[in-house]
């Protein structure tokens, strides 16, 4: 890249107007790094808030996360792309964490551990069974800040089109390429899901679904499953 852009964040939203505002003012003018919010086709403020802020706003022709991303990964000018959540706040040094973890030759791809801002022991234990399923088996969710570089992303075909588990699928495929790495600080997420279903609940959830993904279910019965409403959703 000729732009002088190492890192290019990409953001899918939908309707986020309540927490846009919040999460996007940790984002600094910053030569290095482009942010890109890939709207879905928000009906609330969500895009008139994120003019806001040093960012772009891309508005995506079809609805989805898997395809928000892969749009805006399209025009992405920099380097590395960093796939994020919108309700995630990264460590004050993202920038160098990354450029660290993705310089081993044996990486190909890499991302951060979890931190759920909520307190109480059983979300710590959470998180250190998140830390163990990345290091272990590397197997990080899109949760915790998926990024790699362009080069090799683009030769992949981006994310497949699906409802949800399009990071699941993703990581896969690059786990036959090299090593998905983590890196030694956290992308600290919302805990609103956990808040709204409960730990015990969501946990099950979401282990149900990637049960449910790996035995062949359909994936948009998944996903009625998971966010119990139809698809897509961001």
């Amino acid at each position: 890249m000729t732009s002088g852009i190492q890192l290019s964040i990409i953001i899918p939203v939908l309707n986020e107007g309540a927490i846009a505002g919040d999460y996007l003012s940790q984002f600094a003018d910053d030569d290095r790094v482009e942010v890109l919010i890939v709207d879905g086709g928000s009906q609330d403020q969500t895009v008139a808030i994120c003019h806001q802020f040093p960012v772009q706003v891309l508005a995506s022709p079809i609805a989805g996360r898997a395809q928000q991303m892969n749009f805006g990964a399209k025009h992405a000018q920099g380097e590395i792309l960093l796939f994020l959540h919108l309700d995630s706040r990264l460590p004050p040094n993202f920038l160098t964490l990354i450029t660290q973890t993705l310089a081993d030759p044996t990486v190909i791809a890499g991302a951060f551990p979890l931190a759920i801002a909520l307190p109480g022991w059983r979300y710590r234990w959470l998180e250190k069974a998140i830390l163990w399923r990345s290091q272990i088996w590397q197997l990080p969710y899109g949760d915790q800040g998926l990024f790699l570089r362009q080069k090799h992303f683009q030769p992949l075909g981006g994310f497949a089109d699906l409802p949800l588990m399009e990071d699941y699928e993703l990581v896969q495929r690059l786990k036959r390429l090299g090593q998905v790495a983590i890196a030694s600080a956290a992308v600290t997420t919302s805990g609103r899901r956990w808040q709204k279903l409960g730990l015990v609940k969501t946990t099950l959830i979401n282990q149900a679904i990637i049960l449910g993904y790996r035995l062949g279910i359909d994936p948009q019965t998944l996903a009625l499953l998971y966010y119990q409403q139809p698809s897509p959703r961001p």
